[in-house]
């Protein structure tokens, strides 16, 4: 027999980028050195004080579940944070631990959108945003964006595309594909753009930290009502800790918690420990001197790949990505994607993991490794590109 699963399930599209990782691997297992710049991953370990603090907390015995919101101790330390860097006054109360930014997503789309509502969200961007609100039978309602927007949701944009279900817009700033930012003025106009219609501002600052020559604007500078989603695993380098945090309007928090009691119970208690150590400065020296080498990292491989062909109109701001456009060498970004995977053992994602609109003419960087493997995956790449046939060399 056929198993019957359901509808949401087939719908929610795979990573494509997932089987040439696989493949990747596979290259790997046969003796090839694969220079990965797919997976948006820091290759820094975890900060040591934050190991410590965790290898310290599973000495004490703290294994046990934390309350669904997490260790009042550490959002308060989140909110003194938001203070120091924002100047935002936050009351820890409004900061709910979750596991990972997926975790508060999850929360945040379950809250906010019913069945047959929509969020609209930029295209391209991250493609789990589309996919947690088909989960709650809710929809992406994907607005073209480009290098004359920089990639990023405006007023006008929401003001042209709002409709009866629109129940609100989610952006990401910086963001993941592009590491484009919104600035002051723009999530301002976003919030009066949304909140006149009735909706809901949600912004993803999961990249927050990771900014180059520029400090990135929370949303809750200018709206007090934003949802914002975001995570230890970037700035922080905790990937694998997997926790995260939503900041949500005190009056959305009982439902919220309900919500974390019934989904997941609590964010993992080993990592909420472990974060209290996030803000020391000791940690914050090590973070930001890696902030300093993901700019570097940036500042070389922007001008390299733009040397080798690749079209890239907008310099990224943040986060750690390059998206760039390939149709320069003709064919599908794909089959580009696949051909320097396999004659080159660079690994690099198609555009299309990240939305519909050109997408298929357009690949990611992701400058996660150190500035020799760049300097080596260009290379490579300059005779996987002259292999390809383009007319770009």
């Amino acid at each position: 027999m056929i198993p019957r699963y359901s509808a949401r399930s087939r719908e929610i599209e795979p990573f494509h980028v997932m089987a040439l990782l696989a493949r990747a691997q596979a290259l790997q297992a046969q003796g090839r050195d694969v220079i990965h710049l797919e997976i948006g991953e820091p290759d820094f370990p975890t900060a040591a004080p934050i190991i410590a603090a965790g290898q310290a907390a599973l000495a004490a015995g703290h294994t046990r579940y934390t309350a669904a919101c997490g260790l009042p101790a550490l959002r308060e330390k989140l909110a003194g944070f938001y203070a120091q860097r924002y100047g935002v006054s936050l009351d820890p109360r409004r900061i709910l631990l979750t596991p990972g930014g997926s975790g508060a997503l999850l929360l945040a789309s379950s809250l906010l959108v019913d069945p047959g509502r929509h969020w609209l969200l930029a295209d391209p961007g991250y493609p789990c945003n589309r996919h947690f609100l088909r989960l709650v039978e809710g929809a992406a309602k994907l607005v073209p964006v480009g290098p004359a927007e920089r990639y990023q949701l405006g007023a006008e944009a929401v003001a042209h595309h709002w409709d009866a279900d629109s129940v609100g817009a989610l952006v990401a700033s910086p963001s993941n594909p592009t590491g484009t930012l919104l600035s002051r003025k723009e999530l301002a106009g976003l919030s009066q753009a949304i909140c006149s219609r009735g909706g809901h501002l949600v912004v993803d600052e999961i990249y927050h930290g990771l900014t180059y020559g520029v400090q990135a604007t929370s949303a809750l500078e200018v709206d007090d009502g934003a949802f914002v989603l975001n995570s230890f695993s970037k700035y922080f380098g905790m990937t694998g800790w997997r926790l995260g945090w939503l900041v949500a309007p005190l009056d959305a928090v009982g439902e919220l918690e309900k919500l974390a009691q019934n989904l997941y119970i609590s964010a993992p208690t080993l990592a909420q420990h472990a974060a209290l150590a996030c803000f020391e400065p000791a940690t914050l020296d090590i973070l930001e001197a890696r902030r300093a080498d993901f700019a570097r990292r940036r500042d070389f491989l922007l001008p390299a790949l733009r040397e080798l062909g690749f079209v890239i109109e907008v310099e990224p701001e943040g986060a750690f990505y390059l998206y760039a456009d390939m149709s320069a060498f003709g064919g599908d970004a794909y089959a580009l994607c696949n051909h320097l995977l396999e004659t080159q053992a660079v690994a690099i994602t198609p555009g299309v993991d990240f939305g519909r609109h050109l997408a298929n003419r357009h690949v990611r960087f992701a400058y996660t490794q150190d500035l020799p493997r760049l300097e080596q995956a260009v290379e490579r790449l300059a005779v996987g590109l002259r292999q390809w046939g383009g007319d770009a060399l």
